[in-house]
Parts: C-alpha cells; structure tokens; sequence
C-alpha cells in the first residue's frame, strides 16, 4: 500500500505542477513575444531570430517558475485530498503525517533533480547559445532587416527601400536620410541611389562595404553655403565592424566554471542555483503544513497565506542576491541564512500541523473499551 499510495501522490502533484508550469511559461512567453514583436517592427532583429531566442530562454524561465509551480500544485492537490476526505480516509488507514511528509519529500526529491538538471546544466547551456546567437544577430546590417515598401529607421536616420533582389544581392531605389558629424557639427544629409549592395573585403578587418551606383548626394540645408549636391557613379561607405566580446557572464558558465571561479559574480550565481534547488523541499514541508483545510472553509481558505510566505522567501532570495553581488552581504555568509529561516518557519507550521492532527486523534471515542463495558 506504501509505494501505491506514493505513486498515487506523485502523479497527482507532477501532473498538476506540469500543467501550472506550462500555464505560467506561456503567460511570459508572451509577455516577451509581444516585446520582441516591437524590436522586429522597428528593424532591430529578424523574425527567425525572434522564435530562435526565445527557445533559448525557456529553460531560464522554467527554473524560475518550477519551484512557485510545484509549492501551488501541493496546496492544491493536498486541498483537495482534505475536501473529499480522502486524507481522513488514510489518516484512518494507520498513515501518520509523519509518513506523509516522507511521501511530500520524496515528490519534492524528484523535482528538485529535474530542477537540478535545468540549473546546473541545461539553463546555463542555453543562455550561451542565446548569447552567441545575440552576437551573430548584432553583425546583420541594417539593410538585412529592412523591409521594401516601407520607411524604417528611428531618431535622425530613416532609410526606405522600394524593392530586393535576393539572387544578386542587390537594393532597388534606395533613399537614406541621416545626420553627419563634420568638425564638430550636424549636419543634415539624404542620399537617392538607384541600387546598393554590401561587399565584404577581404583583408585582415574583413571590412564591410555599402555601395551606392548612380544616385545623388544632399549635404547641408538648402540656401546656405555650405549646401551641397553631389551626382555620382559609385559611392561607397565603410559599414563598423563588430567584434565578437568574450560572453563571460555569470549565467552562461557551466556549475563546474563557477565553482572554480573566484569571483564574486560567479560565487553569487552558484549560490543562487542551488538555492533553487534547495526551496523546494522547504516549500514542500511548508505546503503539507498549510494545505490542511476543514471541508466546511475550502480548498483555498489557506492559500493567500500560504502565497504571501512562498512570494516573501523568493523576495528575500532576490534581495540577498543583489546584496551579494553589490557586497553588501558577505559572500561567506551567502544565501543560507534565508534558507535556515524557512526551514525553521517551515519546522514550526510541520510541528503545529502534525500536533492539532494529535489532538484530533485523541478526541476519536474508543469504541475497544465502550464495547468491553457492555
């Protein structure tokens, strides 16, 4: 009955905290899509590059949402479990709640792996590759993400592109509009060109070049002095070149870089990663504790408490983290300080938990001695 009744519990929970995480990755997914939606119609990505990213950060959004799931999947599951009797029913089977929090932790064991393989392994892989694809996405030209038929551009600089031909590289009809710093001044300049192309030279910049054929040149503001038209052939511009810097953040080095590490950043990210890891057998104990309803209140009678206490442990975690890595907080120190508070909260609400179940089993009458009076 042991393992049957573990079984039972643990798809209970997985299951529910599955479908709570795939509703809170969606609500940010979308929050995100909609702003990376504003960065493509502005020209700053490419629409490829928009899902590219986001497949990238997922893993980073689920360590974040995997514990704050599986704390409302127990108050909700166990909740119910109280509503429908069926916990009287097991409490009445000789199950204590001692052996329920074994059960608890060892549904709270299996997720922590799964959260352990996303934090020290998976998010941190991710982040990488989203950093690389960022770097590879900063070297597209403007002209890679202009769209024809359309004027484009923000601040001083508008440029629109009547049409493209992808087999020879070519843009057709092009104007440019922009500022140019000339001895300390600004000044206004447009540009018409019948077609441009970039071409790469090879040489040991590899440097990059707009090439403009048979257009005309404005410079200045019309009726000064210094206005200029220039008719030409062949106009040509040196596009800047980006080099790749190193990605050495903290979030994208693996666990075994951060633990060789002597930096304060890397220390305060090891700290934060196991943290994630650490909250959820805390939470677990402090769920069981708090999902304990009376049939007559509701599932969600205990819930808001609950909430505020899981929303005030991450809070803590985030400020101890910035204190961290700002050195206000010792390093030595670390995280583990919040971590030994909830685990004494979460001692305190087990042992009143497990004590008003006590006192209710001692009101039960003994039905052994009433029949032996008879």
């Amino acid at each position: 009955m042991t393992l049957r009744l573990f079984r039972y519990l643990a798809k209970e929970v997985l299951v529910s905290t599955a479908g709570v995480t795939l509703i809170l990755l969606l609500v940010i997914l979308s929050g995100r899509l909609s702003s990376y939606l504003g960065r493509v119609t502005e020209g700053k990505m490419t629409f490829e590059f928009l899902f590219v990213i986001l497949g990238y950060h997922i893993p980073s959004f689920i360590q974040m949402i995997m514990p704050l799931a599986f704390f409302l999947s127990l108050l909700l599951t166990f909740g119910r479990l109280y509503i429908e009797n069926e916990m009287s029913v097991l409490f009445s089977s000789g199950i204590s709640k001692i052996k329920l929090a074994g059960y608890t932790l060892g549904i709270a064991c299996i997720i922590g792996l799964i959260s352990g393989g996303i934090n020290f392994w998976l998010a941190p892989f991710s982040e990488y590759r989203a950093a690389e694809a960022s770097q590879a996405q900063s070297k597209i030209s403007a002209f890679d993400l202009l769209i024809p038929g359309r004027f484009e551009g923000s601040g001083q600089r508008t440029t629109y592109i009547e049409s493209f031909t992808p087999e020879e590289g070519w843009v057709n009809n092009i104007f440019i509009s922009g500022v140019a710093n000339k001895k300390d001044k600004n000044i206004q300049t447009q540009m018409f060109a019948d077609y441009a192309e970039q071409i790469r030279v090879s040489s040991e910049n590899n440097e990059n070049y707009l090439v403009f054929k048979n257009g005309t040149r404005y410079e200045g503001k019309p009726g000064t002095a210094n206005y200029r038209i220039t008719q030409f052939d062949t106009y040509a511009v040196r596009m800047e070149n980006k080099e790749n810097d190193a990605i050495d953040e903290a979030y994208t080095k693996s666990t075994m870089d951060l633990i060789k590490s002597t930096k304060l950043l890397d220390k305060v990210e090891l700290q934060w990663r196991i943290s994630l890891v650490v909250i959820i057998p805390v939470l677990a104990i402090i769920g069981l504790s708090l999902s304990q309803v009376n049939p007559r209140q509701g599932r969600f009678f205990k819930m808001l408490p609950a909430i505020l206490l899981m929303i005030l442990y991450i809070a803590l975690l985030i400020w101890g983290r910035t204190g961290l890595e700002k050195g206000k907080l010792p390093i030595q120190l670390g995280l583990w300080w919040i971590h030994g508070i909830f685990v004494l909260i979460a001692a305190v609400l087990f042992t009143q938990y497990n004590q008003v179940f006590e006192r209710r089993k001692a009101r039960l009458p003994n039905t052994s001695k009433s029949s032996s009076s008879e």
